[in-house]
Formats: C-alpha cells, sequence, structure tokens
C-alpha cells in the first residue's frame, strides 16, 4: 500500500466514523471503485485506534469526570452514567464476537452495503424530521435508553448502517437534542473501539508498521479530531440531512455501477 492510499483511507476513516456515513463501508467499497485489495479488518481496527485517540482528546474533559466519579462515585449521576456506557457496549461486543467472519465476507457484499446505505439514511431521515415532535429526553443516566443506543450501535457490524448513524438514530428518537445524540454517541464509541483494537492488535505485527501505516493512522487522528470539532458546531444549527442525501446517492451509484460496470 502507498503512502498516498494510505493517507486516503485514513481520512475515509476519520470522514466515516463520526459522520453518520459508515467508515466501514467506505473502507469495504475501495477495492470495489479503485480496483485495489481490501487492507482487511485488522488494518481497519488500526485505523479505529487511530480514531479514538481523536474522540479521547476531544471529549477528554467528559471522559475523566466519568470515569472519576465511575471510579470513586457510582451511585452519583456521571458514576451511574459511567457503568450504563459500559453495559451499552455489551450488544455490540456481542455482535462483533459472534458475527465477525460475516463481518470480513458476507456483509461486505456491495448491494448489502448499498442496501444499508439507503435504509439506514431513511431512519436518520425520519428521526431527525420527528425530532421536533418528542417530547425531549434529558442527557443524564438512565440505563434504558442507553441500552437501546447500545443495541442500535450493535447494527455497526453491517457496513453501510454507520455506528454513529445507528446511536444518533435512537437517540434522536429516544428525544435527545442533535448535540447529545452526536456526543452520547461520541461516548460510546471509546469502549467499542477500545475493545476491537485490543483484541486485533495482537494481530499486527513490526513488519506491518511501515511509513505507509503510520501515515494512515496520522491522517485518521488527526482528520477524527477535526470532523468531531465540525459536526458538533455543525449541527447546532443545521439538520442531518446533507449526510442523508449523500447516503442516498452512495447507494444508488452503488446499485448502477454493480449492474452495468
Amino acid at each position: 500500500m502507498t503512502v498516498l492510499n494510505a493517507v486516503f483511507l485514513g481520512l475515509l476513516q476519520a470522514l466515516g466514523e463520526f459522520l453518520p456515513i459508515s467508515s466501514s463501508a467506505h473502507l469495504a467499497l475501495f477495492p470495489f471503485f479503485s480496483g485495489g485489495e481490501y487492507q482487511g479488518l485488522t488494518y481497519d481496527v488500526a485505523l479505529h485506534l487511530a480514531t479514538l485517540i481523536a474522540v479521547c482528546a476531544y471529549f477528554w474533559k467528559d471522559l475523566f469526570n466519568l470515569t472519576l466519579n465511575g471510579l470513586t462515585k457510582p451511585k452519583s449521576e456521571q458514576g451511574r452514567r459511567f457503568w450504563f456506557i459500559g453495559l451499552a457496549t455489551i450488544p455490540a461486543a456481542l455482535a462483533g464476537y459472534f458475527l465477525e467472519d460475516a463481518a470480513e465476507n458476507i456483509f461486505r457484499s456491495p448491494l448489502m452495503i448499498a442496501a444499508m446505505l439507503i435504509v439506514f439514511a431513511l431512519f436518520l431521515f425520519l428521526a431527525d424530521r420527528y425530532n421536533c415532535k418528542i417530547k425531549k429526553y434529558k442527557e443524564g443516566a438512565a440505563l434504558l435508553p442507553l441500552m437501546l443506543i447500545g443495541c442500535a450501535q450493535a447494527l455497526a457490524i453491517m457496513p453501510g448502517v454507520s455506528r454513529s448513524g445507528a446511536t444518533i438514530t435512537m437517540a434522536l428518537l429516544l428525544g435527545f437534542s442533535r448535540g447529545s445524540s452526536a456526543r452520547i454517541s461520541f461516548l460510546l464509541s471509546v469502549p467499542i473501539i477500545a475493545g476491537a483494537a485490543a483484541l486485533k492488535l495482537k494481530d499486527i505485527s513490526l513488519a506491518d508498521i511501515d511509513v505507509a501505516f503510520v501515515s494512515g493512522f496520522l491522517a485518521a487522528m488527526i482528520g477524527g479530531w477535526l470532523v468531531i470539532k465540525f459536526l458538533m458546531k455543525y449541527i447546532q444549527s443545521h439538520s442531518f440531512d446533507i449526510f442523508v442525501y449523500y447516503r442516498w446517492a452512495l447507494g444508488a451509484l452503488i446499485i448502477a455501477l454493480y449492474f452495468f460496470k
């Protein structure tokens, strides 16, 4: 893999991980559009690790307070939220454990990815539209909403669903504001990405860490931080429509290329 390709994939990961457009779909589709080879789930996880560092750097105060209260004041609101986020990670962890082979192979069919992009974009569109009509849910330490958002996160094992897209959609349906939905999505990403990276890092040897690998990692890390900053500001005054339309267009393009390429 060239340095240019690595940087491109790193930036693709940064955009797809935090914007509701599915990073795994874009990484899986890269060979479909470019004619190159899929780099494998291990390389995907390495890029996810880079974006994990980005989200931890951006939300370090939130994460520090959650962890501190979770360990020292577990019955406080912040303390309970820390443990509830951990519990809400379990559905995605189970999905990753039992469906890893399918994630590497079956779920990476271009047509399936196109279908997931289109269908889950519709869910996001409707959730965003009707959010203003739903009684607002306080962003606190309640187990049920976090578990429901965690279950939505598990669906992201299928490329095209989008981890951030699924969690933001569920949070919007529960009545959280756009800003709160995005924040919860990012905080929920920390344990699941960390767990996946920890399991897969053992498969990365020193021989894999070359200039291209490091370049892609840095691109994903720096790009991820910038994307988070952009999205948190953007949704203060904009809907998620632009991401919905992009997903629909990409899904339609994949279908067209699949049958007419």
